[in-house]
């Protein structure tokens, strides 16, 4: 009954929420005399502080509405271009110049482990002047309705597959952290079955590959727990009215509590400051909503999805082994042969260590050498990997010089061939 405690909890709130809102808006507008006053601010940044802890904070917006080719801005468009009950896969669509219609074509798969898409917000803005990007916007498992069926590890490696089908020849994918697993599995399933639309190149980005290496924290604790604890103890049903009524999950405030857990005495101290910083008046607190608003907004995921997706990579260390298997059949890294893999790690990263993503260039032996590449950031943790300042200066260039130096656009196209998964459900 957690989760729908949960829920009545933040219905109880609801009207004291509303009226912080209320009186923070009155300290806080200028024709009131108490809102130049220390007193006024401080009223003000105290209903700020209570009305956005308790808030449920809803899926943010991508608001990528242009982006700068060479010397010239273009309008950006977002478009849904294919649909199933788990994911929207989102096109950001360039009203682009004829000289750059024939960038590298990229799929970037998002993680599905509780944040949203917009997580990733920086590196497609850092992506796109220099590329058509595509990517999985992964859906909250509460808004599913039962009847839509189940969504695990299985359906998970059958949506990329049918995403890059879906995409066509010379289309380049990025896994940025949980989904290198997955990735790697499709991209070995598809190259066993010969398939001519399996992805030109493959970047996998900070993903737990091998997480007997440098085991972190939140290996750690995979380890020092049996699947059955995380059934008993993260696993609830969704409570009634959500679309997704008793569909069992792995509720996002579950997964924040985690998430700010690892780092509580940072986010504290942030918090501390950005109230100082309301107080005072000094225009400082827009980054910490803007980080806050993104970073605080968590989904649901399906409980087989995250129980299987615990067993087979962070307990049994099934892909490593060569024991992870897709619909019965082992899933085959040697297969890969004609996928170009470029893995990237930051140095200080705490989720997924030094050298578990580059484990991918070891299991994946038949990849010819010209055809592979491993990048380690300095000074970056597992956040700058795939944003901020050090990625848009030093990762991204050279993600995109990999992928055009990978692209197939020379090599006609041969016909489709599709791989028949198993459908959601």
């Amino acid at each position: 009954m957690f989760y729908q405690l949960y829920e009545l909890n933040h219905a109880a709130m609801a009207p004291f929420r509303a009226a912080a809102d209320i009186m923070r808006f009155a300290y806080a507008n200028p024709l009131n005399p108490f809102s130049h006053t220390p007193f006024g601010r401080t009223m003000a940044a105290s209903l700020e502080m209570f009305e956005r802890t308790t808030r449920r904070y809803g899926k943010p917006e991508f608001g990528l509405k242009q982006t700068t080719i060479g010397d010239q801005t273009v309008s950006v468009r977002e478009e849904v271009v294919w649909s199933r009950p788990f994911c929207n896969l989102l096109h950001f669509a360039r009203n682009v110049p004829a000289v750059s219609r024939n960038d590298p074509r990229i799929l970037i798969v998002a993680p599905m482990s509780g944040h949203y898409a917009t997580l990733l917000r920086g590196t497609v803005e850092a992506l796109l002047p220099s590329a058509d990007i595509y990517i999985t916007d992964w859906i909250d498992a509460r808004m599913v309705p039962m009847t839509e069926g189940t969504f695990d590890f299985d359906d998970y490696v059958d949506y990329v597959i049918e995403m890059l089908h879906f995409l066509g020849h010379d289309t380049h994918v990025i896994a940025v952290c949980q989904p290198s697993v997955p990735v790697l599995a499709a991209a070995a399933v598809m190259e066993e079955a010969r398939d001519p639309l399996s992805p030109a190149s493959m970047t996998l980005m900070g993903g737990p590959i091998d997480t007997r290496i440098n085991p972190t924290a939140v290996n750690k604790l995979a380890q020092e727990r049996s699947l059955q604890w995380f059934s008993d103890n993260v696993i609830m049903n969704v409570p009634w009215p959500q679309p997704g009524f008793m569909r069992p999950v792995y509720p996002g405030f579950l997964q924040l509590s985690g998430f700010m857990s690892m780092n509580l005495d940072r986010h504290l101290v942030a918090h501390k400051e950005f109230f100082m910083h309301l107080v005072k008046n000094d225009g400082e607190p827009e980054r910490h909503r803007d980080f806050y608003d993104e970073y605080l907004a968590v989904m649901d995921l399906t409980a087989e999805f995250y129980l299987q997706t615990v067993e087979e990579v962070f307990i049994k260390h099934s892909l490593p082994k060569g024991e992870l298997l897709h619909r019965g059949k082992r899933v085959d890294p040697t297969a890969i042969r004609n996928v170009a893999l470029l893995t990237v790690e930051g140095e200080n990263d705490d989720i997924s260590g030094v050298g578990q993503t580059k484990a991918a260039q070891t299991i994946c032996v038949n990849i010819p050498e010209d055809m592979r590449m491993h990048y380690l950031q300095p000074d970056v943790g597992h956040y700058g990997v795939f944003n901020g300042s050090r990625f848009r200066r030093e990762i991204a260039p050279r993600i995109i010089d990999f992928v055009r130096q990978h692209s197939r656009s020379a090599v006609k196209p041969p016909l489709p061939r599709v791989i028949k998964g198993g459908r959601a459900g």
